[in-house]
């Protein structure tokens, strides 16, 4: 069974302003006994699915910020990864935040098998990095890339948001035009959600929040979907591009129903049609595997038609969209005799196009994508 492992690193110099995860920041003395907890986790849980299933595809360290790690809690951490899953794996992602982006850590990463580090750089604007909380500069962003480069990094990955505060399209338009100067092998970017919660949320409940007004994020939208794959990257997922065969084929997983285990506080597994969920308090998690107890807070067996409803709207972020062979092998049944009405709406909508052996958005579908994602939920008639 193809499957593949994620692994959730809390911890943040800085906590931004935009960030619901589960991330702290000020809490570097609590980094050893997190790592200590989270290779119980990954001894027992790790080891038990490579016994049944042999080693992940893939492994992605996300946080938070892996890099924030003090030099021993991360080279603990890398050693434990090589330990419980093999010392060759195909693709190994690490995030990186720029501003804890050294030569001695790449260096680290890539002695112990890390071979795709994505970074985290979301504006080249010091105005805006400024105003999202980001701790680095545009200048350590630049130099980032150049030191992973240095260091033999042969994938990277570039993140940058569009929608925030402050920003228009010039804007945008400079931040694109930089990262490809720097030529990145993939680039994610990822429209502002204001969450709750977060500070930007409080400011907008003020009115304080100065958002970009709808037609200026709609044509900033607009103009990556077009300069993007112009530049030769492709758009293989609503927010992802990449040049050919450098897409993420961990994220892909995730929206092509493949197996995942996930490891540290707050990380979510779906592992044999059955969805998991870790504690997402840090010391609720650390105690739990201090006291030798996994973290479970809480699992979901799927349904069927839950599962069909994932299966679908989750192909459907990808440009290849919906399978219908994959479909039918799955479920013993034909994706029209369940979505068939639905889909026939949808095409004369001119959201949805159709191949003899896919089904995916337009891009106008692609604009609206989560309007037509609850067109596969089930929970009514799901062929009205």
């Amino acid at each position: 069974m193809t499957w593949g492992a994620y692994i959730h690193i809390p911890f943040c110099k800085c906590k931004c302003r935009y960030c619901d995860f589960a991330s702290w920041s000020e809490r570097e003395a609590e980094m050893e006994a997190y790592i200590d907890s989270l290779g119980t986790e990954m001894m027992v849980r790790g080891q038990q699915i490579v016994l049944r299933q042999g080693a992940p595809a893939t492994v992605y360290i996300g946080g938070g910020t892996p890099t924030a790690l003090a030099e021993g809690p991360l080279l603990t951490l890398l050693t434990l990864v090589q330990a419980v899953f093999g010392e060759k794996i195909g693709e190994y992602t690490v995030e990186a935040n720029p501003g804890t982006v050294t030569p001695a850590r790449l260096t680290l990463l890539k002695k112990l098998g890390v071979n795709r580090l994505s970074l985290g750089v979301q504006s080249f604007n010091d105005r805006l990095l400024h105003r999202l909380g980001r701790i680095h500069s545009a200048a350590q962003a630049r130099e980032a890339l150049e030191l992973a480069r240095e260091a033999g990094f042969e994938n990277l990955s570039l993140d940058l948001m569009y929608g925030l505060p402050g920003q228009n399209l010039a804007d945008l338009q400079a931040d694109v035009a930089e990262a490809l100067v720097l030529a990145p092998e993939h680039i994610s970017i990822y429209g502002l959600q204001v969450e709750e919660g977060t500070p930007f949320y409080a400011e907008q409940q003020a009115g304080t929040l100065d958002l970009p007004p709808e037609d200026e994020t709609e044509a900033m939208y607009d103009y990556l979907t077009e300069a993007l794959p112009k530049a030769g990257y492709r758009r293989y997922e609503i927010s992802n591009f990449a040049k050919p065969g450098r897409e993420s084929r961990h994220n892909l997983g995730y929206w092509q129903d493949v197996p995942y285990l996930g490891l540290g506080v707050a990380a979510h597994s779906y592992l044999e049609c059955q969805r998991y969920e870790n504690a997402a308090d840090l010391s609720e998690y650390m105690e739990a595997l201090q006291q030798r107890r996994l973290p479970l807070r809480s699992e979901e067996m799927m349904t069927p038609e839950r599962h069909m409803e994932e299966y679908a709207f989750l192909a459907l972020r990808t440009a290849q969209g919906i399978d219908k062979q994959g479909f039918r092998k799955t479920f013993k049944k034909d994706l029209r005799q369940i979505y068939g009405k639905k889909i026939n709406r949808l095409l004369r909508q001119g959201l949805l196009r159709e191949t003899r052996k896919n089904i995916a958005l337009t891009k106008a579908g692609a604009k609206v994508g989560n309007q037509v994602f609850a067109e596969f939920l089930l929970e009514n008639d799901g062929n009205a």
